[in-house]
């Protein structure tokens, strides 16, 4: 089950499922591997209990600037109009009301001067503002039992796509395995990977792989392969553990609360399942763990090896951890998950969007959540806010912390264009037959406030 190949891509989540139908699709590379260590595709982070099931544009994520809400758009619009075009009876995804509550003085004015001042309501056209009475329309329990004199805003919108990524990412690669020279391999662990005179070769538990070029897309063990080789030794990993609480029937679509800009941890929010909408899932926390994946004692000794256990590293986490913000948010997850105490610890988040919850109404839910790679930059002794990429000679390395997934066709498509350079331009991407299959196929607004799509204007020139 070895061979040579022109890429091997190392990591069937999400983010190397969407490198491989992209390079597979719309690129004329000859030959490419995928190698995923677990028996089937997105068995991890991208597995549907396993993250927040959101596909973050930018729109009602406070802690994101307008220029990363920007960064962030187009991704999110890729994978959205790749959802359209493919999952029009919403196997892999839902699209319900989103929004982002605004309670009390304070939070009301920030949410108008983010709306107004800052662009965000420009930047996203189908993004408003509503009152009390809105909102109650579109989320009756977020108003029931509140305070009438308390003020209250949304920004909501329509695109409140809810995703599960981990059938994406096997529709992905169902897709892509349809183009010729194109193979698949599960329950392949890479041991090694090694710098030859023609590329790498890849040493797994089912025999070695060479390749001219190999993007290497594991999440956390990404960093930890990329050491192997001597990238990355300025970063090291802050894994935090995400988990969730369940609730029955409380929300219809997505509703955030306003996020703290220095946090790199999402919002706690309200959410209904991509596949129960009867089931409503609140989180998520942080937990600080050190391991690379929920609940594998095993990769333990793999976070150490990342980690390093280097002065630098030492310090970077005590002057993180050291932030009067930071530490007593630390501090206030790890209650969460105590069996007794923690559900009551938390009740208040709930509470902040559905007032009239009560302590029998919530469960921890077990099973659920997976571990977020925030990297650390041992030079500055900082957290870099979001997602982290090394490239190297003729080698890439992916660590997708939040919104890696939202984000992973656009991430694909770059990485795409910098494999082409690594092979001097000797094959061609047709970019535009790409965004035809995805972006194009994205509800905008136009000045009717009617949705239609790019490939909708095509069809009707036609």
């Amino acid at each position: 089950m070895s061979g040579k190949y022109d890429l091997v891509i190392v990591g069937g989540g999400i983010s190397g499922a969407s490198l491989l139908y992209t390079t597979a699709t719309f690129t004329d590379l000859d030959s490419i591997a995928l190698i995923e260590k677990e028996s089937e595709i997105a068995a991890i982070n991208s597995h549907c209990t396993n993250n927040s099931q959101t596909l973050h544009f930018g729109d009602i994520e406070t802690n994101y600037t307008l220029e990363k809400a920007e960064d962030v758009k187009e991704g999110a619009e890729l994978l959205a109009g790749y959802l359209e075009h493919y999952d029009p009876d919403r196997e892999m995804h839902d699209k319900r009301s989103k929004m982002v509550l605004g309670v009390g003085e304070e939070e009301v004015t920030q949410l108008e001067h983010r709306y107004e001042a800052e662009g965000f309501g420009d930047l996203f056209p189908k993004l408003e503002p509503i009152d009390r009475e809105e909102i109650a329309e579109l989320e009756p329990k977020v108003v029931e039992g509140r305070d009438p004199g308390t003020e209250m805003l949304a920004l909501q919108t329509p695109d409140g796509y809810v995703v599960d990524y981990g059938e994406v990412a096997k529709s992905l690669v169902d897709r892509a395995s349809e183009e010729d020279g194109v193979d698949i391999y599960t329950g392949t662990e890479v041991e090694d990977i090694t710098e030859t005179t023609d590329g790498y070769t890849l040493s797994t538990d089912d025999g070695p792989f060479d390749c001219a070029a190999t993007v290497v897309a594991a999440g956390s063990h990404s960093l930890q392969m990329a050491k192997e080789l001597g990238y990355g030794e300025d970063k090291v990993l802050l894994p935090v553990a995400g988990s969730f609480f369940l609730a029955e029937d409380f929300l219809n679509g997505k509703v955030y609360t306003l996020q703290m800009k220095k946090l790199p941890f999402a919002a706690v929010h309200g959410d209904a399942d991509v596949h129960d909408a009867g089931s409503t899932r609140f989180g998520p926390t942080a937990k600080l763990v050190p391991t690379l994946e929920r609940g594998r004692l095993s990769t333990v000794s793999d976070f150490f090896d990342v980690f390093g256990l280097n002065p630098s590293a030492f310090l970077s986490y005590a002057n993180i951890l050291a932030d009067r913000i930071l530490l007593p948010y630390v501090l206030k997850n790890l209650v969460y998950d105590l069996p007794a105490v923690g559900p009551r610890a938390f009740l208040p988040h709930v509470q902040k969007v559905v007032p009239s919850a009560t302590l029998e109404d919530i469960e921890r839910a077990n099973g659920y959540g997976g571990v977020r790679p925030q990297i650390v930059d041992t030079e500055n002794r900082s957290l870099d806010m979001g997602e982290a990429k090394i490239v190297g000679d003729d080698i890439i390395f992916n660590i997708t912390p939040s919104p890696g997934a939202s984000t992973c066709l656009k991430n694909a498509m770059q990485d795409t264009h910098t494999l082409l350079e690594f092979f001097d331009e000797e094959y061609a991407f047709d970019e535009a037959a790409f965004r035809e299959d995805t972006i194009e196929n994205f509800p905008r607004a136009n000045d009717d406030g009617v949705e239609t799509t790019a490939a909708d204007a095509v069809a009707t020139d036609d």
